[in-house]
């Protein structure tokens, strides 16, 4: 029963993680029809702009708490920094292109990234657990979990429910909804295009970061953490269905329960699992279970 136990526990924290860094992805396809292969490069560089800032706060004194603050901060700069870069500066240019043209273009912005990366901070790793720890832990049963990892829980409902409510139940989400389905007539209708792309790139930038920068004190922050994140983002997202809001969080369920299932009952195949059930999702839904209608134009 305890083992049961810890695979339903840890299923819903490593789900909630799982979310974060694909809803960002989601949604930058869903709007753009964008398949953002840089988007594991936007977690790295929110984890090391977090343990930067984060580090930085705690060796000079200042009360342990505002460490949380920092690691917030580090996520919304790699968005304002990184997103008038590659959306303004390079990924406007091709619009329009074949979505596979589209798919090379952010890849070579991975591989760009990932350099100036080892550039900036190095290889050597970094780690600041604080943040980690500070907040203490709570128990189920026999289990201790810290309550941090409540904490990434938290973010992931909130940044749910935000994303929802925003799309939904206000202007700018109907606006937004809009361009997914028609862009020429949305823009010929007075929408400005430009900006609900640049907006939508960015907030998906900071998703991407948040979920670096609050990961980076519960790991060694070192190169090559964002590969096997755009891999897991691509499988929770290809899963759900691409641009759902309601498949990613299903997605990341799924991805969450059975890495879970088979890290406590088979180790062997943890990683071998994921794909497993995406090959047997998209045999039965080959666009995802949620996948978003294209509107066909007669």
């Amino acid at each position: 029963m305890n083992q049961l136990l810890a695979v339903i526990i840890d299923g819903i924290l490593y789900s909630s993680w799982l979310f974060v860094i694909g809803v960002g992805l989601t949604l930058i396809y869903g709007v753009m029809r964008i398949l953002n292969v840089a988007h594991g490069s936007l977690y790295a560089l929110g984890a090391y702009a977090g343990s930067s800032l984060a580090g930085y706060w705690i060796s000079h004194g200042y009360p342990p708490l505002g460490s949380y603050a920092a690691l917030l901060v580090a996520a919304i700069l790699v968005g304002l920094v990184a997103s008038p870069i590659i959306e303004r500066g390079l990924l406007r240019l091709v619009y329009g292109k074949d979505e596979v043209v589209l798919v090379l273009v952010t890849y070579s912005v991975f591989l760009i990234l990932e350099d100036l990366i080892k550039l900036m901070w190095g290889v050597d790793p970094i780690f600041v657990p604080e943040p980690y720890g500070l907040l203490g832990s709570f128990s189920v049963g026999d289990l201790s979990y810290p309550i941090y990892s409540l904490a990434l829980v938290l973010v992931s409902v909130l940044a749910g429910i935000g994303l929802t409510y925003i799309l939904n139940y206000t202007r700018q989400g109907k606006i937004l909804v809009a361009v997914i389905h028609d862009r020429e007539t949305a823009a010929t209708l007075g929408v400005n295009v430009r900006l609900v792309y640049f907006l939508t790139f960015t907030a998906g930038a900071m998703l991407a970061a948040l979920g670096g920068s609050l990961t980076a004190p519960t790991i060694s922050v070192q190169p090559g953490i964002g590969v096997e994140v755009i891999v897991l983002a691509f499988a929770v997202v290809v899963i759900g269905g691409l641009g759902s809001l309601g498949g990613a969080a299903l997605g990341a369920l799924i991805v969450g329960m059975v890495r879970s299932a088979a890290v406590h009952y088979v180790p062997q195949v943890e990683l071998f699992s994921i794909y497993v059930v995406m090959a047997l999702v998209l045999i039965i839904r080959p666009k995802g279970l949620f996948a978003v209608p294209e509107a066909r134009r007669i």
